[in-house]
């Protein structure tokens, strides 16, 4: 039987007994049954079929008679780390290959479990589309395989998945030297004041409601981002956005702190429902913000990778109904999702 000890020494315990003359002449698994009595004879025996019981150092049947001054050396594999179990849900994947994948997330998904939510989420997705091992890589850990970044669950658009180690090294390293880039689209409350401009205010913690961030705080982390507007429908903008760093909310915040808080963002200022004159439109259900492309150097080949998620269609039919409300010609309004659809 072969040895597999070395191969899973980091994850077991080792547990060692000396034959003394009252175990001599005794079957292996029975003096295991003694020794090991908070364990099954089940489980004991599971570890000599699995040749984790070394006898002097060599793997032994269950019937071996045991000799007085031999060792018994019992490799014990430590139990699993908790995990995330794959479900059959359906992925959008824009780009893939060994190393690295990009996945267009729906809006309400979240990427990874946490704060209650254990169920449905992107990693359980990945999961089952790559599978375990080497189909994801393992630096985040069991709850977070193959993650490198996250969106919000109320945003849609481009995931960058690391498929292996390497990839996800060099991408961390590449998102914290900001060099991969990321453009989203929002539709904002208010007139923006000009044509592009930077926003550059620190995000902390809020004090007072935990599940949100402020700009308002000195000791927040800095935080900036750089808007371009693409087109404006009675007092609202509609802007692409370019993150130069990544703090939690950090778009949501920010425009918020302006004044012009994301449509749908009811966390940060946003009514529920727009109300257009005497018009009152559907709520849209979600925030307006959308992760519209990504771009980054392949960390095994050196190409650059630009993938791009189009506006997911209840977006495209809130503008259209928006602009519709605000008397802008469809023309218009087809203009100004050009390259987005």
């Amino acid at each position: 039987m072969p040895n597999n000890f070395e191969s899973d020494e980091d994850s077991s315990e080792h547990d060692t007994f000396a034959v003394n003359e009252e175990a001599g002449g005794q079957r292996l698994d029975r003096f295991l049954a003694v020794h090991l009595s908070d364990m099954s004879r089940t489980h004991v025996q599971t570890l000599i079929d699995e040749a984790r019981v070394l006898v002097d150092g060599l793997a032994r049947k269950s019937s071996h008679r045991l000799e007085v001054g031999e060792t018994v050396t019992v490799n014990i594999p430590r139990p699993p780390l908790p995990g995330v179990e794959a479900e059959n849900i359906p992925l959008d994947i824009i780009y893939e290959d060994a190393d690295v994948a990009v996945v267009n997330k729906p809006a309400g998904m979240i990427v990874h479990p946490g704060a209650g939510a254990d169920a449905g989420t992107l990693v359980a997705a990945l999961l089952h589309r790559f599978g375990g091992g080497q189909g994801l890589s393992t630096v985040g850990g069991p709850l977070r395989p193959g993650i490198v970044h996250r969106i919000d669950k109320g945003t849609s658009g481009v995931l960058l998945i690391a498929r292996t180690d390497m990839a996800h090294l060099k991408l961390v390293e590449d998102f914290r030297e900001r060099r991969i880039e990321k453009t989203y689209l929002a539709l904002l409350h208010g007139k923006l004041k000009g044509e592009a401009g930077i926003v550059d205010l620190p995000i902390a913690r809020d004090l007072r409601r935990r599940s949100r961030m402020t700009a308002r705080r000195r000791e927040g982390r800095q935080a900036r981002t750089d808007w371009r507007l693409r087109m404006r429908l009675g007092n609202f903008s509609f802007i692409e956005a370019g993150l130069h760093t990544g703090r939690t909310h950090q778009i949501r915040v920010h425009f918020s702190a302006l004044g012009c808080p994301v449509v749908g963002d009811t966390v940060y200022g946003a009514p529920r429902q727009e109300r257009i004159g005497a018009e009152l439109l559907p709520p849209l259900e979600r925030n307006f913000l959308h992760a519209a492309r990504i771009a980054f150097v392949h960390p095994r080949s050196g190409k650059r990778i630009e993938c791009r998620a189009p506006l997911p269609p209840d977006l495209t039919a809130y503008f259209q109904g928006l602009g519709r409300a605000v008397k802008i010609a469809s023309s218009v309004i087809d203009a100004g999702l050009q390259g987005f659809l």
